[in-house]
């Protein structure tokens, strides 16, 4: 087929069209002053009661956090979950821990990991404009994560209270530190591969990244501050008593007070990857993902989405709150904090449909489809035995949704969740097993590497 050039007949055709239908003149009218996503928002979709719940949490983390100009979420929804089981377990009122501190170490890590990967893609003799060296290029530092890189940090590097180690400029907007890291990480591929195609050894390569990272470290502990070895941290518990703890290393105070109560290494991360060539049951990883040297990979274990669903509600009326990735922006309306299929009318405003004109899988294929975000269930309810809605934890502050809090549909899960993390002990035997399997590798810049930010 050859291709058809836009002549002024069929652009005179397409504003004559256009201007025929006096619907399209409204609508012009509105969206030209008003956000257009706002236009096509659905009244009786808001009027719903939303955020009643027949089952959550006993009790949720407070303060609501914010992430603020930064790709956190991922830090942010796991300690989310996890601060809930240890303030009960401290009697205590409010609690966050720090994600700074995380933040610090995944900064440090990542730079580190990708400069080994830089080398490991010499070797592979991966040409510096091919597809892969390019990606990884791209992008070399970003805020984003996956689960199994949050359980690389904390089985590392352990927790902090946020008292100890608070929020800085970069850590709240974090362009200006990732700009300069960007541009410095790009500058050491460049002497690694040079040094690569001279044929130096393994120990001279591992001398330049030792100097590198060096370079990093103290851009990092410039704009983020450095943790201290050892924290001592006071606090009242709900009695008004005084308690102290430390001084601990943040590693020690995660086994010894985190640990028992939310331990990382007894969750699962499940995934939902429909395309038709990647079948359930089966784990996959990502070539080249991570965040930490030597760190257990990252394991997708592919299942259906109806399992995830059945799990996630389990685990919110047993009490437990359950950390997910999503892709967040698609069917949302932000300000009241309703994720629902029905929420936007599009085809009343445009004349067509957006976002759900494909299936799950072909969205994924086509590049429309991705998990963007992360975020924590801490309520359910059902219709029947059926799910109808989640209720969301988010860490965009309480200016959003419910001071916070988002609803979510049934239907809105099964479109646009692509994974969750839930205990083990809710997960039967064959999709634990799945986890033993050679995983299959998939490319580096294949959707389900996302990283929720």
């Amino acid at each position: 087929m050859e291709a058809t050039a836009l002549t002024k007949e069929i652009l005179d055709k397409y504003r004559s069209t256009f201007y025929q239908d006096s619907k399209n003149i409204l609508a012009q009218n509105v969206c030209s002053r008003i956000d257009p996503f706002d236009v096509c928002l659905v009244r009786k979709q808001v009027e719903q009661p939303l955020h009643i719940f027949q089952h959550k949490v006993e009790s949720e983390g407070k303060p609501v956090t914010n992430q603020k100009n930064s790709g956190r979420c991922w830090l942010f929804a796991a300690l989310n979950c996890m601060r809930i089981p240890l303030m009960k377990s401290l009697n205590i009122d409010e609690f966050e821990f720090s994600q700074a501190y995380l933040f610090f170490w995944d900064k440090i890590e990542r730079s580190n990991f990708f400069l080994n990967n830089i080398v490991e893609t010499a070797k592979r003799n991966e040409p510096i404009d091919g597809r892969l060296v390019s990606f990884l290029l791209n992008d070399p530092i970003s805020d984003g994560g996956q689960w199994d890189m949050l359980v690389n940090l904390i089985n590392k590097h352990g927790l902090m209270p946020k008292k100890c180690f608070p929020e800085t400029f970069s850590c709240e907007q974090s362009v200006r530190l990732n700009a300069i890291l960007k541009s410095k990480l790009r500058e050491f591929a460049k002497e690694l591969r040079d040094m690569a195609a001279n044929d130096s050894t393994d120990e001279e390569l591992q001398a330049k990244i030792d100097k590198q990272m060096s370079t990093v470290y103290r851009v990092v502990g410039i704009c983020l501050g450095i943790p201290n070895d050892t924290f001592t941290w006071e606090y009242y518990d709900k009695s008004k008593n005084y308690q102290s703890i430390g001084p601990i290393s943040p590693l020690e105070f995660y086994t010894k007070y985190v640990k028992p109560v939310f331990n990382v290494d007894d969750k699962i991360c499940l995934v939902n990857d429909p395309r038709e060539n990647n079948k359930f049951g089966q784990a996959y990883t990502i070539d080249l993902l991570g965040n930490v040297v030597g760190g257990r990979p990252i394991i997708y274990n592919n299942q259906p989405i109806e399992l995830l669903m059945k799990l996630a509600a389990e685990s919110i009326k047993n009490g437990e709150a359950v950390w997910f990735g999503c892709e967040v922006v698609k069917r949302l309306a932000s300000k009241p904090g309703i994720e629902d299929l029905e929420i936007h009318n599009f085809k009343l405003v445009f004349g067509t449909d957006i976002q759900l004109g494909m299936s799950k899988a072909d969205r994924l294929l086509y590049g429309e489809s991705m998990m963007s975000h992360a975020m924590v269930f801490t309520g359910v309810s059902f219709k029947g035995k059926e799910v109808t809605k989640f209720r969301v934890e988010n860490s965009w502050g309480e200016d959003r949704g419910e001071k916070g809090y988002f609803m979510m549909t049934a239907n809105w899960f099964k479109e646009f969740v692509f994974e969750v993390v839930v205990d083990k002990k809710y997960v039967s035997k064959e999709v634990l097993d799945v986890q033993n399997k050679p995983p299959i590798v998939l490319p580096a810049w294949d959707p389900m590497g996302t990283l929720a930010n």
